[in-house]
């Protein structure tokens, strides 16, 4: 009878954190600097890729679609100025993003271009 106790509670802990993991994924999402967040905030779609290139000094970050801005961690910031280097598209920077979120913040594990 103990050994199964323990047993349980052994695959409890192991098991509880994975949820925690999993994170979420915002899907369709606008890719937005940090800097133009509030004025580009009404109309996501006209921000350009030029404008988010120039402003890379201030990091990334999506606008959810509760109209909430959430920042990206470094690793997001990387990601997201490699994929606005490879690309060619001018506006409508639109995005899916998987990660886990911080308060305010994403820690990105995946990003990739709508």
């Amino acid at each position: 009878m103990h050994r199964l106790f323990a047993f349980t509670v052994v695959a409890a802990l192991v098991l509880l954190p994975f949820p925690a993991l999993a994170g979420e994924t915002w899907t369709n999402v606008s890719l937005i600097d940090s800097a133009c967040q509030l004025k580009v905030k009404d109309a996501p779609d006209t921000h350009t890729r030029e404008c988010a290139l120039q402003c890379v000094g201030s990091g990334y970050g999506i606008l959810a679609a509760d109209g909430t801005y959430l920042t990206f961690d470094k690793a997001g910031n990387d990601k997201a100025l490699a994929m606005l280097r490879a690309s060619r598209q001018s506006d409508h920077l639109r995005v899916n993003v998987s990660g886990e979120r911080k308060g305010n913040t994403i820690a990105v594990t995946s990003l990739e271009a709508r």
